[in-house]
């Protein structure tokens, strides 16, 4: 085992071409209502010989039937002490981690392929940051974007009913990005657990976990009830004019898995803020079907649903340069536009090499020493965003 201190780094680059989903062309007959019905006849046993454009994952034809009556949900999960075990995450084609604030991260989980199999709960939902909304402003320029809440400068009770200069710094305010981006608006695709978007898509349970939880981590969410609700407003496959949500989308590159026979990096493990050794992060490579294991603070991190450790085929450890708090509400920036440096990890072993993303709706792109793109292996991919300069140890 040893330490490595990356620092971050811009660089520039040309992007790479866009690439294009074969099959988005027109949207399936149907829509969201008949997933369930539709799902009750998937054999499971049939032949996985469709990719997700996702994550690379193989699944039937049938699942794929179905994922192509949607288009991309991204919601946000958090990870506060109170809110584990979480529901969903290990449904998940993507995950990103970041810090909300104070040390104590949150998820962006990418819902696409994955929600093909069953109805998932997610929870608990929680408020966005502007990060996040870059993240998922690469699934389309409209996904469905499922959140409760977000940092902003509205203040029922305050002359002209906005903050204090200075409370909410105009970089973190994610209300007015996702206000700007044309999302934030009553039936838009950003879905608000707290204002546009109600029962049964989104309802409040404190007893997710069995016993009472605090008001604000008791949001869950219904896949299949919030993809009909998205399609209702016209953020189905189609948009409003007919035109597929992936026409423009940039798919990453997918390959087998090929293990080494001897894993060469057993245990990945780093801290977001050295003072939140609740918000740790270790994952431990299993050789017996070439996954990584996910820890949370030292504790094995479940899935509430599955009951079962969350693992991973791919884990990146993107760089990030750390900038915060900005404002007296303790508001962090992180910038996640731009480029940087990564570790790739996959396969028992490790690629050293960089991020970039040239703009907001620009697909993240990660490369080797060599300039060339990386290549993700087929199956779940977790994103850890780390500020530049901290310790990753493996």
């Amino acid at each position: 085992m040893f330490f490595v201190s990356l620092l971050g780094v811009y660089l520039f680059s040309t992007g790479t071409s866009l690439a294009l989903f074969s099959y988005l062309k027109s949207g399936p007959e149907g829509g969201a209502k008949k997933v369930a019905e539709e799902r009750g006849r998937i054999d499971p046993n049939l032949p996985k010989t469709e990719e997700c454009p996702i994550n690379g994952k193989m699944f039937s034809k049938p699942e794929r039937d179905i994922w192509e009556k949607r288009r991309p949900m991204t919601a946000i999960i958090e990870n506060h002490l109170d809110s584990r075990p979480q529901s969903g995450l290990s449904y998940a084609d993507v995950v990103y981690e970041a810090v909300a604030e104070g040390g104590i991260t949150r998820f962006l989980a990418v819902l696409y392929c994955g929600t093909s199999i069953k109805d998932i709960r997610i929870a608990p939902i929680r408020s966005v940051r502007v990060y996040f909304i870059d993240w998922a402003s690469e699934y389309s320029k409209f996904p469905v974007f499922v959140h409760s809440g977000g940092a902003n400068n509205i203040c029922k009770d305050c002359p002209g009913g906005i903050k204090t200069r200075g409370d909410v710094a105009p970089e973190v305010d994610a209300f007015k990005m996702l206000t700007k981006l044309g999302w934030r608006v009553a039936s838009g695709n950003a879905m608000d657990a707290g204002t546009n978007l109600g029962a049964p898509a989104v309802v409040r349970n404190q007893y997710r976990l069995g016993e009472k939880a605090l008001w604000e981590h008791s949001y869950e969410g219904f896949t299949d009830k919030i993809f009909e609700e998205a399609e209702k407003r016209g953020f189905g496959f189609n948009d409003s004019e007919d035109n597929p949500w992936g026409e423009d989308f940039a798919v990453w590159k997918f390959v087998d898995e090929k293990p080494l026979s001897t894993p060469a990096y057993s245990e990945i493990s780093f801290e977001f803020w050295s003072n939140k050794p609740d918000y740790n992060v270790t994952w431990k490579y299993k050789q017996e079907g070439n996954k990584y294991l996910r820890l949370n603070g030292g504790k094995e991190h479940q899935d509430f649903e599955r009951k079962e450790q969350i693992s991973s085929k791919n884990v990146i450890v993107q760089f990030v340069a750390e900038k915060g708090p900005v404002d007296k509400e303790g508001h962090m920036f992180y910038t996640t536009v731009g480029s940087g440096e990564a570790l790739i990890f996959q396969n028992g072993d490790v690629i050293s090499g960089s991020w970039k993303k040239r703009t907001q709706d620009d697909r993240t792109r990660f490369f080797d020493e060599d300039d060339k793109e990386i290549s993700f292996v087929r199956g779940e991919i977790w994103i850890e965003a780390v500020p530049a300069g901290n310790d990753i140890s493996y």
